[in-house]
């Protein structure tokens, strides 16, 4: 009997394209990535990682190919901010960092219908 291999939807290859442009972009100003789709009962942050200056960074990306249903950080409320702070505390019990600096960032990649995008980065949220 042949097992399914289900394919990411357009949903998915939107959102790890998203993804990959952000952790591009935070590489690229000198933050290490720690963490990638870490995941818990309660949720998953995106992207995890550390900057120069030892900042913890608990980045969301939103990412969006159209403006149809709104900017990507409308899709931001309290509730979804208020998860994405337990889960950073989470994550910071669990690697032995309570007490360390961190930040909740959230990123705004919106696709273009030729293909390029436009990423818009927000620190420190919460």
């Amino acid at each position: 009997m042949a097992s399914k291999i289900k394919r990411p939807g357009p949903k998915q290859r939107t959102g790890a394209f998203g993804e990959e442009v952000t952790v591009r972009y935070v590489t690229e100003r000198g933050d290490e990535i720690l963490d990638r789709n870490w995941r818990i009962r309660e949720g998953e942050i995106d992207v995890i990682s550390l900057s120069a200056d030892g900042i913890f960074h608990f980045i969301e990306v939103k990412t969006r190919s159209s403006l149809a249903f709104g900017h990507p950080f409308e899709a931001i409320n309290r509730d979804k901010a208020n998860r994405m702070q337990r889960l950073a505390l989470g994550w910071l019990a669990t690697h032995g960092c309570l007490g360390c600096e961190f930040s909740i960032d959230v990123v705004a990649v919106v696709i273009a219908t030729d293909g390029t995008h436009n990423l818009e980065y927000r620190g420190g949220v919460l």
